[in-house]
């Protein structure tokens, strides 16, 4: 009987391009997530930027859907990354904060992930994905149990240890466990990777000198090569399911971008050098024109997305391809950065570091043709940490145990009802904040105050927070207050041992 059917079906297909097409089995969707660093909750064309072009995310957005009330797992990076791969919101993710173990070598890295965590990327192989991280990692370092390869991903190439994310120019990258040396030098007198270069600009140097800052650009743009090697691993597995994930440098400082992007914003702002004078050893790379440099780095990271947009396309795996575009954090105020003339997170109050929305709410556009309806516009209030959920309910793989996340799919794919959180949790140093619907509670220097009080805010008609009304509302702050006081413990307890705090 199985042989009568395949000769049929031969017969069929030799008279009919339709029948052909039909028995073919239809491969399992490939994911693409894209990660910026530091990038602004209004730091892209469709939330409202308007110094900065972005066109290629605008693009994800209106063919696709654009969230406006999503969150990133923390407001600086290590921790944040820890939430998308374990899926769990920071009150039980392994990763709290931005920490080195002992001194501030790439030979420790940041603090490790446990050898016995099971990762999104284990989720995706476990249902026969071909498995990529491409970017910065900073979740362990060489030789550590918090290794890519050993935690989930087939092939990773990008920066192992985040401090040496600082610098575009590196000597070298990792591409699995081998270094990759670069055609950069190392810059003299400076330790590579820490803040940049940490070479300020000495006093006789003349600062408005384009020759002045030659030394900071090099050959090697470390972001060019990884988004390189992404276009590479799509190339290579087009005939397989895939995850990548890519998470690019672009835009956290240092200030630094090939001259063809910079030439694009020149002359568009004004400018004041910033030389890295009187900031120490946490300098980051001067720049003569630091506005245009960070829009221009920006608009590059950008160019990449369309890359890969692009290059999806010409292969023809549109309709059976996701591609999530989001950011780990709020903007920076650091190494030359200009979060106040971007406006980078209006309306928001804060930036880079704090748990309010400034700090932590992110842009979040994704798009899949055939499966997310165009020009769509959600305010489904979302985390980093759903994307676990999310993406297993697509594929048929299973989140991790005590996973804090909500699948996003019904609002994605505009099917069934939208399942909504009891509450959101970040816990970051002193701060901790909870949103519950509208609400939107903080707490600080709780290390210092353990009965630091709850600041309450209604982001219905409060989006800068700026109205503190926990006396209007006491039976509302009682409970965002136990829901704070089972966590505090973790975060007392979690850094119980000799660290580094990095920027």
């Amino acid at each position: 009987m199985i042989k009568l059917i395949t000769l049929s079906t031969i017969a069929a297909c030799l008279l009919s391009v339709t029948a052909c097409s039909e028995t073919k089995v239809k491969q399992p969707p490939n994911i693409i997530y894209i990660l910026a660093d530091d990038l602004g909750y209004n730091e892209v064309g469709v939330y409202g930027q308007t110094k900065i072009r972005t066109p290629n995310i605008d693009a994800i957005a209106t063919s696709g859907i654009k969230f406006t009330q999503h969150y990133s797992g923390s407001p600086v990076c290590a921790p944040a990354r820890s939430t998308f791969i374990e899926g769990k919101h920071t009150g039980k993710s392994t990763v709290r904060g931005n920490y080195s173990k002992g001194a501030w070598t790439e030979e420790l890295g940041q603090f490790p992930l446990p050898a016995d965590t099971r990762t999104i990327g284990n989720m995706f192989q476990e249902q026969g994905y071909k498995t990529a991280l491409i970017g910065k990692w900073g979740l362990g370092g060489p030789g550590s149990t918090g290794l890519p390869n050993k935690l989930g991903f087939d092939h990773f190439f990008g920066y192992l240890d985040q401090k040496r994310a600082h610098n575009y120019y590196p000597t070298h990258l990792w591409r699995n466990d081998m270094v990759v040396m670069l055609n950069n030098k190392r810059l003299p007198g400076g330790v590579e990777g820490l803040g940049g270069a940490h070479i300020a600009l000495d006093e006789s140097i003349d600062e408005n000198a384009p020759s002045s800052y030659d030394r900071f650009t090099q050959n090697d743009y470390a972001p060019d090569l990884m988004a390189k090697e992404a276009l590479n691993f799509i190339k290579d597995n087009k005939d397989q399911p895939f995850f990548l994930y890519f998470p690019v440098t672009i835009p956290h400082v240092s200030l630094q971008v090939p001259e063809d992007s910079l030439k694009e914003y020149e002359g568009a702002f004004p400018e004041t050098p910033y030389t890295g004078r009187g900031e120490g050893w946490l300098s980051y790379s001067p720049h003569r024109t630091p506005r245009a440099a960070y829009a221009a780095m920006v608009t590059r990271m950008d160019k990449y997305v369309g890359q890969i947009v692009d290059l999806i396309s010409e292969l023809g795996l549109d309709e059976n391809t996701l591609i999530v575009f989001t950011s780990d954090n709020g903007p920076t105020f650091n190494g030359g950065s200009d979060s106040e003339f971007f406006e980078s997170a209006k309306p928001l109050r804060g930036l880079k570091g704090s748990v309010h929305d400034g700090g932590i709410r992110v842009p979040f556009v994704a798009k899949w043709p055939g499966k997310i309806k165009p020009n769509q516009v959600s305010d489904h209030i979302s985390a980093q940490w759903d994307m676990m959920a999310t993406f297993a309910e697509i594929v048929n793989g299973t989140p991790n145990e005590g996973h804090t996340g909500v699948s996003m799919t019904p609002t994605l794919f505009n099917q069934g009802t939208q399942t909504e959180h009891e509450f959101l949790y970040w816990e970051l140093g002193s701060g901790q904040a909870v949103r519950m619907g509208d609400w939107k509670g903080v707490r600080n220097n709780i290390r210092k105050d353990s009965k630091a009080p709850v600041q309450l805010y209604n982001l219905a008609n409060d989006i800068a927070e700026q109205h503190d009304i926990a006396g209007q509302h006491p039976e509302i702050v009682k409970k965002i207050h136990q829901l704070m006081s089972q966590r505090q413990s973790a975060v007392v307890e979690r850094w119980n041992f000799d660290i580094a705090p990095l920027n």
